[in-house]
């Protein structure tokens, strides 16, 4: 396992860079003048001269690339334009409101739709089943900007069980007090389409041979469903959450605008409105290390889900 996981990382290398070229000639020649977003409209061409040799803007492409390159390897990614705050602070700084949504949300969303898509599997074609597939193929069509408003106006509004914006520095009090409604509202969205995904990788166990043998011993369906399709279904269902990780990451983006929490998320929306190139620059690149990762790590969870998998 060792030399896999030491081979992975060698094969991460070029994958990274390829995104750092991609990221860094997108900006640098598709993307505005950033000595222009910086001095403004009435700027002098004196400034803007200015602002690029303080930015590196004169210097050769090449020296550039390597500048960039610099800047990922020490996380030194220099200061928000629009803030003038340390990039890699503003991570560190944004990134625990942003945690205190985007765990919950994945561990609801994975643990709730793994026992409701294998008990509606074990009743296919029954009314239960197709009763759970109309609400869900409903609820797909629902936009996310509905299930805010309708969970503002009842739980927050009418109700009074939760506030509507707020977020302090206590992360008790946020995880107890102002994330419930979020986390509600993202798991109500995202539950539906895991459901009716993991339903049909078990429908897909539930029709193999194994199982008609499993049975066939004396097993109780229990047994069947616990011990031999839920770990073989569980291959797909790692697939798809290192799939569905970065997304919930991105998709709680809106979340933070709604609800007015000050995570990663909201300000990455305000730098991309803003042209604040050194925020966008790291996003991209750290969530492309992040993705990256996650396979590593599902990868090797498909080793302790089932021991017949082999590492090449």
């Amino acid at each position: 396992m060792a030399a896999y996981v030491i081979r992975r990382l060698w094969q991460m290398i070029p994958t990274l860079l390829g995104v750092v070229l991609l990221v860094f000639f997108l900006f640098k020649y598709f993307g505005s003048d950033p000595s222009i977003i910086l001095g403004g409209m009435n700027a002098t061409p004196e400034q803007i001269a200015s602002i690029r040799q303080q930015l590196g803007l004169d210097k050769p492409v090449w020296e550039q690339l390597l500048i960039f390159l610099k800047q990922i390897v020490t996380f030194d990614w220099g200061k928000s334009w629009a803030t003038q705050e340390p990039v890699s602070a503003l991570f560190a700084s944004r990134m625990p409101a942003t945690l205190t949504v985007t765990v919950p949300i994945l561990i609801l969303e994975v643990l709730l739709a793994i026992p409701f898509a294998m008990a509606v599997a074990t009743v296919r074609g029954s009314l239960t089943d197709r009763a759970v597939m109309v609400c869900t193929t409903v609820a797909v069509s629902i936009s996310l900007l509905v299930y805010v408003i309708l969970a503002q106006y009842l739980f927050a509004f009418r109700l009074g069980w939760f506030p509507v914006q707020g977020w302090t520095k206590s992360f008790w009090v946020n995880l107890t007090t102002y994330a419930p409604l979020p986390i509600l509202v993202v798991v109500a969205v995202g539950l539906a389409p895991q459901l009716r995904l993991y339903r049909s990788f078990f429908l897909d166990e539930l029709g193999h041979d194994y199982v008609r043998t499993a049975r066939a011993k004396g097993l109780s369906e229990r047994t069947v469903l616990l011990k031999h399709v839920l770990r073989n279904a569980l291959i797909p269902i790692l697939t798809n959450v290192a799939v569905l990780l970065p997304g919930v990451f991105v998709g709680s983006f809106l979340i933070e605008v709604f609800f007015s929490i000050p995570g990663l998320g909201r300000e990455i929306l305000l730098a991309v409105n803003r042209g604040d190139y050194p925020v966008i620059q790291a996003f991209a690149i750290y969530l492309a290390a992040l993705t990256m990762t996650v396979n590593l790590i599902v990868d090797l969870l498909y080793k302790l889900v089932d021991p017949r998998v082999v590492f090449k």
